[in-house]
């Protein structure tokens, strides 16, 4: 029993170059963080390259409403075309309901098709700005963080018309003849 106890000891020699390097100290992303995550709902607008978002507590059709209203007043009179994933809360009786009566059509991309998106990319660039590799020390913190790179973001914005350009997926009007299900 005896000879057992010191095998399981590192040597002496181990023991004192632990204690020459000290373990870095934790920071808050390695600690338990109260209050949850945080969801940003967000929209690209084509015409002029800018980024819509909210940032809420919650990911519910609720929160996807009240995002799609707010989207509804910046653009009164106008036909929306949302593209949205197969996210359940966008396909909620209420949120389409709203949308038919309020002139939004919402455009579901197939599963696994979020590269279609092209508000996909733009998230991209400000999860890799704001996000990666830092250590925001509260949600308030990250929050201005985030609005400051959308911020700067806008301020650069350019219309968004060169998706694809040339592909034949632009010029592609009608389905192919041969495969298509016909009644008779």
């Amino acid at each position: 029993m005896r000879g057992r106890d010191r095998a399981a000891q590192p040597p002496a020699a181990h023991r004192q170059s632990l204690a020459a390097h000290p373990q870095p100290p934790q920071v808050a992303g390695d600690l338990h963080r109260n209050d949850g995550v945080r969801h940003l709902l967000g929209a690209l607008g084509l015409a002029a390259g800018k980024l819509y978002y909210r940032i809420r507590r919650r990911k519910r059709w609720q929160e996807f409403l009240s995002f799609l209203k707010s989207l509804r007043r910046r653009r009164p009179g106008e036909h929306l075309h949302v593209i949205v994933d197969n996210h359940s809360p966008h396909k909620r009786a209420q949120v389409r309901e709203w949308a038919a009566a309020n002139d939004v059509d919402l455009v579901f991309l197939p599963t696994y098709g979020s590269w279609l998106n092209w508000i996909e990319s733009e998230l991209a660039a400000l999860r890799y700005f704001t996000l990666n590799g830092t250590d925001h020390r509260s949600h308030d913190q990250q929050n201005t963080a985030i609005a400051a790179y959308i911020r700067r973001h806008d301020h650069n914005a350019k219309p968004k018309i060169s998706f694809a350009a040339g592909s034949p997926i632009r010029s592609w009007t009608s389905y192919p003849q041969q495969g298509l299900a016909t009644s008779s």
